[in-house]
């Protein structure tokens, strides 16, 4: 006997079940034609593909900075609520991003950081 274990989503079509199942097969069936990165989900390629448009759809109200990911646009709004919700355990240093405390951290331990390009 195989035990199936599935996780507790709404799946309400048959399209639904099947790109759900393609998050556990890896099966990647939209591919992006500029550049021939794949994904299993088409909201995923519609977001890779802002990369190459420059598409920018998220804009912030109150200095007209604009984002391509809807994430990035949430964690920019903490530069203006002044939200620093992550905060080293040894010097109480704050952040607005947990990749800022965990670069801040390395630091404490004497590692080299290596910043990306923007």
């Amino acid at each position: 006997m195989t035990l199936v274990f599935i996780n507790i989503i709404q799946i309400l079509q048959k399209g639904d079940l099947i790109t759900h199942q393609r998050i556990h097969t890896g099966e990647k069936s939209y591919q992006c034609r500029q550049c021939d990165k794949a994904f299993s989900q088409k909201g995923d390629l519609l977001k890779h593909q802002r990369t190459h448009t420059g598409e920018k759809p998220y804009q912030c109200r109150q200095c007209d900075k604009a984002f391509s990911q809807k994430g990035e646009y949430i964690i920019h709004q903490k530069t203006h609520t002044g939200e620093k919700p992550y905060q080293c355990s040894q010097c109480n240093k704050a952040f607005s991003r947990n990749s800022n405390l965990i670069n801040h951290q390395r630091r404490h331990k004497g590692e080299t950081i290596l910043m990306q390009p923007k």
